[in-house]
């Protein structure tokens, strides 16, 4: 009698510790699979920019590409992923590059000002966007915004209502592009600006003061200057971020080679 009662009490105790070996193993594939999971997740505005030259540069957001004002012919996208979007903010030939366009549009989704799109020859653009409108397309919300000048004598370079500048947001995620503009209220009252492209150059846009002057009233969290030459060669972009950091350190500014072969 003795013996069985033992027996039983030994094959008990077996029984309990495999059911908490059990449930520790289950815990630990748990445990296992949910760090897998954490550790594959995408950064939800994970933005690679690659500029080109000028004004000219491809954003890749997460897989969606999206090809801005396109120059400079094929060879220049060489090795570049196919465009999703691509957008034209004017009509001018180093925004509106029909040649270029037309080799590397692919099957993207092409969105410009009616005035661009009167002057394509050959195709038209998949979307037209004026001032002031709002369209979504591929999960992104495309705001045109209003690029012009203000200074006399510069007038005529570039109207209001021509051309555009761009906010796009997703995930709660916004970029502005500027296009060629000056300081404007419009871009003043820029609200929630998570990454910026800024131009400055002249005669055509504005100086490397009237963009510092803007950049801290809207004060985006980050600001790329572009499309920083012209007549009289380049702005002082290095003076443009220090102007910045001295005034306030939280909106960072990066700099990027735009333009490879300094001779253009």
């Amino acid at each position: 009698m003795k013996k069985v009662f033992i027996a039983l009490f030994a094959i008990s105790m077996m029984t309990i510790s495999c059911k908490d070996n059990k449930g520790e193993t289950v815990e630990e594939e748990l445990s296992t699979t949910e760090t897998i999971e954490e550790q594959t997740l995408p950064e939800p505005n994970n933005i690679k920019v690659t500029p080109l030259s000028h004004a000219t540069f491809v954003m890749d957001w997460n897989g969606q590409i999206i090809y801005v004002d396109p120059t400079g012919g094929v060879a220049a996208f060489e090795g570049m992923p196919a465009a999703d979007l691509t957008l034209i903010t004017d009509v001018h030939y180093d925004h509106l590059d029909e040649e270029t366009l037309a080799a590397v549009k692919g099957d993207s989704k092409i969105i410009t000002p009616q005035a661009v799109a009167d002057k394509m020859v050959g195709f038209k653009p998949s979307n037209i966007i004026n001032n002031g409108e709002t369209k979504t397309i591929l999960g992104i919300d495309i705001t045109a915004i209003p690029m012009y000048n203000l200074t006399e004598g510069r007038l005529e370079m570039h109207v209001k209502g021509r051309g555009n500048g761009y906010v796009l947001e997703k995930n709660g995620y916004r970029v502005y592009i500027s296009g060629d503009t000056e300081d404007i209220p419009e871009m003043r009252a820029l609200k929630n600006i998570d990454k910026a492209f800024l131009c400055m150059n002249l005669p055509y846009t504005m100086d490397i003061d009237q963009a510092a002057n803007a950049v801290l009233e809207f004060q985006p969290k980050q600001v790329i200057p572009y499309h920083y030459r012209g007549t009289e060669g380049f702005q002082d972009v290095e003076k443009f971020k220090q102007m910045i950091d001295d005034t306030n350190s939280d909106i960072k500014v990066t700099l990027m080679d735009w333009y490879p072969v300094k001779a253009e």
